[in-house]
């Protein structure tokens, strides 16, 4: 289904909502982004709530439904007796039901918006807590989501040479800057079916006392991934 039907679609679908369900939801909108499961091949993101920082006038949670088209045509790749109507309809209402979710767990979304203004920091090169990622929301053992940005955590005694990671089932490998200190965030490119936004690879060393009294000063790269046959 082409992208401008697909928008039609999820238009007249949003329309059949009960309106009271979707008090406090902004917009609910089509991307044609593809959003891949972090380690699962042939898995992938079909639609998200995503909550809008601040409150609206009356003090309530706001929130902004998306549906992505590119995951949508993913996997109708894969399944010929794939619904797209069926898909979509369920895709919204679960996604309306975390809406409902998010506003009755306020204190949660003042932790993913902490993420998301610190990673605002990180690409503009300003200072950012290192650990910011971890307010996000998590996918998967050792990934999070802040926004569009994926980040692989990934503890270490020391800095590595080489660092072999999985993604979207697949296994890959990169070379770490001699150069680079830890905590280090390694923003890959290099791997099939990116997120729409940056994959980080966090490398740090395992929490101690130390850390209670200092706070370390990060390394920021940018680094190529390539395939590997071992396992990561």
């Amino acid at each position: 289904m082409r992208l401008a039907d697909f928008e039609s679609m999820v238009r007249r679908m949003a329309g059949e909502v009960p309106a009271e369900y979707l008090d406090g939801i902004a917009e609910i909108v089509v991307s044609p982004h593809t959003l891949p499961h972090p380690t699962r091949a042939d898995i992938y993101t079909l639609g998200e709530c995503i909550p809008i920082p601040g409150v609206d006038g009356e003090g309530h949670i706001q929130s902004r439904v998306v549906l992505y088209h590119g995951s949508f045509r993913a996997l109708a790749g894969l399944d010929p007796e794939f619904d797209w109507r069926e898909e979509a309809w369920e895709t919204m209402t679960h996604e309306v039901q975390h809406h409902l979710e998010w506003r009755a767990n306020a204190g949660r979304l003042d932790a993913l918006d902490r993420a998301a203004e610190a990673n605002f920091a990180r690409q503009d090169g300003e200072p950012f807590d290192p650990l910011f990622f971890l307010d996000g929301e998590p996918l998967a053992e050792g990934v999070y989501r802040v926004e569009h940005d994926h980040f692989i955590d990934r503890q270490v005694h020391a800095r590595p040479n080489r660092v072999r990671f999985g993604w979207h089932g697949r296994s890959y490998e990169l070379e770490v800057p001699a150069t680079a200190t830890l905590p280090a965030l390694l923003t890959v490119s290099g791997v099939e079916e990116p997120p729409p936004g940056d994959l980080v690879l966090v490398l740090r060393r395992r929490p101690g006392i130390r850390d209670l009294f200092r706070r370390p000063r990060v390394s920021t790269w940018e680094v190529e991934a390539r395939p590997s046959t071992a396992e990561p």
